[in-house]
């Protein structure tokens, strides 16, 4: 699937509204929130602007990225008339880390895990795009932790067992960002909101855990879906999923298996036109382009793996 026709999907998937087909659609002032879930690579490893031996000599960052005649143009909002990262105050981003602050405010560089302008995540070119595809505030609740499978960390109530504590945390921590609107974000008018996305973005702890983690991995995340869904009292919520990125893309095996578990759990009939999943081969920059080149299990570090879906692209180009 091209980079142009996976926005497109995701543009018609975020236009659902309500379980008959017939709610209106909702008033422009009211808040349109995504909620973006996961793990290590959505709680934010691209590297921004760092250089140096430890970093590849800066191969592969966001700094690079537009430095790089070809590729600038098509990144040329990142940055302000001034030089410094560019600054989205249509777009909030509230994202409470399980080590530091809480970070909340206008969409820029700087909201991972690290709590620098150093890194960001896949909220920065997610909250561009979607920015650009309406005209009411948008509101990105990211809610991710490393290391966390959806076997064990979290699991949900409906595949039985102990439900998962990060399962618990994630709802707990939407609950309180949309409980928190005027605190987080002063400019907000107390005009409502409307849930108008899941993206979920995971999958490496369940990999390595072949023997237990990926034969459940669909069942798992189909009970997530209709979990969330029902915590949230939004019946059709849509949902994005992410395929696992990583040099292990390509592998055969348990990787296979839970990439494929991955996109047929989109693919359930109850989900029809609701739920998608976006295949990431063509993202994934190879290791040696990257500021990390240890790292394959946060994407390399690598900037245009986490910015290469852009909707001014023009180009389907991998």
């Amino acid at each position: 699937m091209s980079n142009q026709a996976c926005l497109r999907l995701f543009a018609a998937l975020i236009l659902i509204r309500s379980a008959d087909g017939n709610q209106a659609v909702a008033a422009p002032e009211r808040i349109q929130v995504f909620i973006l879930a996961g793990q290590s690579n959505m709680e934010g490893q691209a590297v921004a602007d760092l250089d140096g031996k430890n970093y590849n000599d800066g191969k592969g960052t966001l700094t690079a990225l537009l430095s790089d005649p070809k590729q600038a143009p098509r990144f040329t909002d990142l940055r302000s008339s001034n030089g410094d990262w560019g600054i989205r105050d249509d777009v909030w981003v509230r994202y409470k880390r399980e080590r530091g602050p809480l970070l909340a405010g206008p969409l820029t560089v700087g909201f991972s895990v690290y709590g620098d302008k150093h890194h960001f995540g896949p909220e920065l070119e997610f909250g561009y795009v979607i920015g650009d595809c309406t005209q009411q505030q948008v509101l990105i609740i990211k809610t991710a932790w490393g290391g966390k499978s959806l076997y064990k960390d979290f699991r949900p109530p409906s595949s039985g067992g102990d439900v998962g504590p990060y399962y618990t945390k994630m709802i707990a921590e939407i609950r309180e960002a949309l409980a928190s609107l005027k605190a987080d974000f002063p400019g907000y008018q107390g005009d409502g909101y409307e849930l108008a996305g899941f993206v979920w973005y995971q999958g490496w702890n369940d990999g390595v855990d072949p023997k237990h983690a990926v034969p459940e991995y669909e069942r798992n995340l189909v009970n997530l879906i209709h979990d969330v869904r029902k915590e949230l009292e939004a019946p059709i919520l849509p949902v994005v999923i992410g395929e696992l990125t990583g040099p292990w893309i390509e592998a055969p095996g348990a990787w296979a298996a839970l990439r494929q578990a991955q996109a047929q759990a989109a693919a359930r009939p109850e989900f029809k036109g609701t739920v998608l999943f976006v295949a990431t081969h063509d993202f994934v920059r190879k290791p040696d382009d990257s500021p990390n080149p240890g790292h394959g299990h946060h994407e390399f570090g690598n900037a245009e793996t986490y910015m290469v879906l852009r909707r001014n692209s023009g180009s389907d180009e991998s």
